[in-house]
C-alpha cells in the first residue's frame, strides 16, 4: 500500500525534525519546510495528503500559506492542521474560520498527534470516496442515456426508472449502501443493448424469434460489462434478473420468486411502469391509471407481491404520478 505523504512547515528545525522522525517511523513519507514559501516550492512536484503548519515563521506565515494553498483548485481538499504555540480561544477560532480541518497547540503528545494525523486522514479519504461515487454515477448516467438516445422512445427512461425504484426500495425499508447499490443498478439495467443492433430497438412490427433472442441477451451482455469492476459488483444482479418474474416466466435464467434478488425485482416493477407509461414504435402508451391497474394485476404473476404493495403505497401518496407526469 503506498505510504501517506505529509508535509510539515515548521520554522523550529529541532521541532521540525522530531516531528518528521515520530511520523516516519509510524511509516508516513514526511516532507518538510521552514515557512510556507519553502512549502509551496516543494508543493511545486510532490502534492501532499496532509500538512501540519505552524502560524508565526519568517518569510510566509501559516495562515498566508493556508490561502496560498486553498486557492488552488487542486489543493483544496488536502486536509490542513495548524500546529501553533498560541493557545488562546481567539487564535484556536480563526484557524478554525479560515477553513482548517484541526488546530493542535504545543506542546502536545505523541498520542495527540498521530490521532489527529490519521483522524484527517481517514476523513479526507471517505470524502474524496463519495466524490468519487458521485462522479462514477455521473459517468454511468452519461453513459445509459447514450444507449437510451439511439431510440427516441426510451429518452428519459434511466432517470426515471431510477427514481420509481428508489422510491419503492425506501417504502420497503432500503437505506444506505444498499440504496446506492439499488441506484446503480436501475441506472445501469439496460446498458446490454448496446450490443443489441438498432433496427431491432426501433422495429415496429413484431420481433422475429432470432430477434427476441438477440434482445434476450442483452442482461446477460450488461452483466458480463461490468463484472471486472469491484465497484459495481452489488450492482451485476440487478442487471442481469431486472427481466425475470416472480412465476419463473422471464429471463434470461427463469428464476422464480425469492431466488430472484429483491432488488432485481425492485427494478422489474420500476422498468415495466415506465415502458408501458413510454411511447414505443411498436405500441402507443398507457396512461399512468392504466398502468397502475396493470402492475396490480399482475402482482403474483410478473410481479413480486410485496414490491407491487410497495409502489400501490407510493401511488397512494402520490409519489409515482409525479415522476411520471
Amino acid at each position: 500500500m503506498e505510504r501517506e505523504t505529509l508535509l510539515i512547515v515548521e520554522d523550529n528545525m529541532i521541532l521540525r525534525d522530531g516531528l518528521k522522525e515520530m511520523l516516519r517511523f509510524e511509516g508516513f513519507h514526511v516532507l518538510t519546510a521552514g515557512n510556507g514559501e519553502e512549502a509551496l516550492h516543494q508543493m511545486a512536484t510532490i502534492t501532499p495528503d496532509l500538512i501540519l503548519s505552524d502560524i508565526s515563521m519568517p518569510v510566509m506565515d501559516g495562515y498566508t500559506f493556508f490561502y496560498r494553498v486553498r486557492e488552488r483548485a487542486e489543493w483544496v481538499r488536502i486536509p490542513f492542521v495548524f500546529l501553533t504555540a498560541r493557545g488562546e480561544r481567539e487564535d484556536i477560532m480563526i484557524g478554525r474560520d479560515l477553513g482548517a480541518e484541526d488546530y493542535l497547540v504545543k506542546p502536545l503528545s505523541r498520542e495527540e498527534l498521530l490521532t489527529a494525523v490519521r483522524a484527517r486522514l481517514a476523513r479526507s479519504q471517505q470524502l474524496q470516496m463519495a466524490q468519487l461515487e458521485h462522479a462514477y454515477e455521473g459517468s454511468l448516467t452519461v453513459l445509459a442515456n447514450a444507449i437510451e438516445v439511439r431510440n427516441e422512445y426510451t429518452r428519459g427512461h434511466v432517470e426515471r426508472v431510477t427514481a420509481y425504484a428508489m422510491i419503492l426500495a425506501e417504502q420497503i425499508g432500503f437505506a444506505g449502501r444498499r440504496l446506492e447499490a439499488l441506484r446503480f443498478g436501475a441506472i445501469l439495467h439496460d446498458i446490454g443493448k448496446i450490443h443489441v443492433r438498432e433496427s431491432i430497438l426501433t422495429k415496429k412490427e413484431p420481433l422475429t424469434p432470432e430477434e427476441w433472442d438477440e434482445i434476450k441477451l442483452h442482461p446477460i451482455t450488461g452483466a458480463e460489462m461490468i463484472k471486472g469492476i469491484s465497484y459495481l459488483a452489488p450492482a451485476i444482479p440487478i442487471v442481469r434478473w431486472h427481466h425475470e418474474c416472480w412465476d419463473g416466466s422471464g429471463y434470461p435464467d427463469n428464476l422464480v420468486g425469492e431466488a430472484i434478488p429483491l432488488e432485481a425485482r425492485i427494478v422489474t416493477v420500476a422498468d415495466c411502469f415506465d415502458a408501458m407509461t413510454t411511447e414505443r414504435s411498436y405500441r402507443p402508451s398507457l396512461s399512468l391509471e392504466e398502468a397502475y391497474a396493470e402492475i396490480i394485476s399482475c402482482a403474483g404473476c410478473q410481479f413480486d407481491p410485496a414490491v407491487v404493495s410497495a409502489f400501490q403505497n407510493a401511488w397512494e401518496k402520490g409519489e409515482i404520478q409525479k415522476i411520471g407526469a
